[in-house]
């Protein structure tokens, strides 16, 4: 897989640091909590583990937690059901979209670290059932906030949906219908257009359940990529690179299906993040525009 440059590291920890002092200033004690939001194969994971290991580190001795959406997913069980309810939908037939994530484990999980309560973080395989992947038993769980540790300051809640909101029903039939007559004149990349309505609304509708998890966000960084089509050459060295590590995966006609079920949010989601997931709240986010190579093109602090 391709070396991730480090060009945005530079820019986030001030904006964290920045976040945290007002926290603290509000007498808010609790870890801060933010999100980063990118694209698979963006280069958010390596993102996230550069900035818990520089804020842990001297000078600023920041004691980081980073936590993954991914390792939220249902158990594969438990998302076979999900997809055998709904026979039709392609959209979840595999783990992905909203309504494939374990809400009441996330937000116990949120509450626990707030708390700074001793805490299990669930992990997932994405390598099991052939890329289909499993949640990890979870006497294998790593453990957060023992007693002789120290507590996170600082938790990174990273994922491709993180800090996404819902539509109303009118705004996502509206850009449902402009897909559709995209797709019509055959002059069109996108995904949303070939999926019916009914099937991009259960996945708006249960996004409203991921509310009460944005809002414990304290902070925003989004990744956002100039154009989402470079989502696909990513995952494909993404998947590559799993494979190679772990010797299973999915193949790369597995990766594009793959990719194919998430492309309709971000077609849906992606501008309401960028306008800001805080609405008329400024400040609490930072959107670093990059381009194919995953390199920094545009800062932009909501």
């Amino acid at each position: 897989m391709p070396e991730v440059l480090d060009d945005k590291s530079e820019h986030c920890i001030p904006f964290i640091l920045d976040r945290l002092k007002a926290k603290h200033s509000a007498g808010q004690l609790s870890p801060l909590l933010v999100g980063v939001n990118g694209a698979q194969g963006s280069g958010k994971s390596t993102l996230v583990s550069i900035l818990a290991e520089k804020l842990s580190q001297p000078p600023h001795s920041l004691p980081t937690k980073v936590l993954s959406i991914d390792d939220l997913y249902l158990t594969h069980d438990a998302q076979v059901e999900l997809a055998a309810a709904h026979p039709a939908n392609p959209l979840i037939q595999h783990r992905g979209q909203p309504s494939t994530h374990d809400l009441p484990l996330a937000l116990a999980l949120f509450s626990d670290l707030r708390e700074g309560k001793k805490t299990s973080i669930p992990s997932y395989d994405k390598s099991a059932h052939s890329g289909r992947g499993d949640r990890v038993p979870e006497e294998e769980w790593a453990v957060v906030n023992q007693e002789g540790s120290l507590k996170p300051r600082i938790v990174i809640f990273e994922g491709w949906c993180v800090g996404f909101r819902p539509l109303s029903k009118r705004e996502l039939r509206r850009k449902w219908q402009d897909a559709v007559k995209q797709q019509e004149t055959g002059d069109y990349q996108g995904r949303l257009g070939l999926n019916r309505f009914e099937d991009v609304e259960l996945i708006n509708e249960a996004l409203s359940e991921y509310n009460p998890l944005t809002d414990q966000l304290d902070a925003v960084i989004h990744l956002d990529a100039q154009n989402p089509q470079y989502v696909y050459d990513w995952r494909l060295q993404q998947e590559a690179h799993l494979r190679e590590m772990k010797g299973s995966g999915m193949t790369e006609e597995q990766v594009i299906n793959f990719v194919n079920g998430y492309y309709p949010a971000y077609e849906l989601f992606t501008n309401t993040l960028r306008a800001g997931t805080f609405g008329e709240e400024k400040g609490r986010q930072l959107r670093l525009v990059i381009g194919k190579d995953r390199r920094v093109s545009e800062v932009v602090r909501l």
